[in-house]
């Protein structure tokens, strides 16, 4: 089995998927961060393809980056400026070659995130 890497963002506060958000995946090579994909999530809170997909997979460092901010303005009202959440870097490692699952649950005023499957 190749590795890959798959995501999915649930809004805590509606109780649902959080749909339209956009994801940005990093590789993260000494102080060199290098912008692999950018993707958003579809109405399941998804996005269509892996974020990373097998044909790309790489061990390694990568950050992945949750621009909650947008995703929070567009559905609460009114919007805070500054917001208190706005991007949401989660870096982490993938070591070997098996499905990475990292998901995001988010409201406007915190997130948590695990090692999924």
């Amino acid at each position: 089995m190749a590795g890959y890497l798959t995501t999915h963002v649930l809004d805590t506060a509606k109780g649902r998927p959080a749909a339209g958000m956009t994801v940005e995946l990093y590789r993260i090579e000494g102080e060199t961060r290098s912008l692999v994909r950018a993707l958003q999530t579809n109405a399941d809170g998804r996005t269509d393809q892996p974020i990373l997909p097998e044909a790309e997979f790489e061990t390694g460092t990568y950050e992945l980056v949750f621009h909650a901010g947008d995703y929070i303005d567009a559905r609460f009202s009114p919007p805070e400026s500054p917001r208190f959440l706005d991007e949401v870097p989660i870096r982490f490692g993938m070591a070997e070659a098996v499905h990475y699952h990292v998901p995001l649950l988010v409201s406007p005023y915190g997130y948590s995130t695990y090692r999924g499957s």
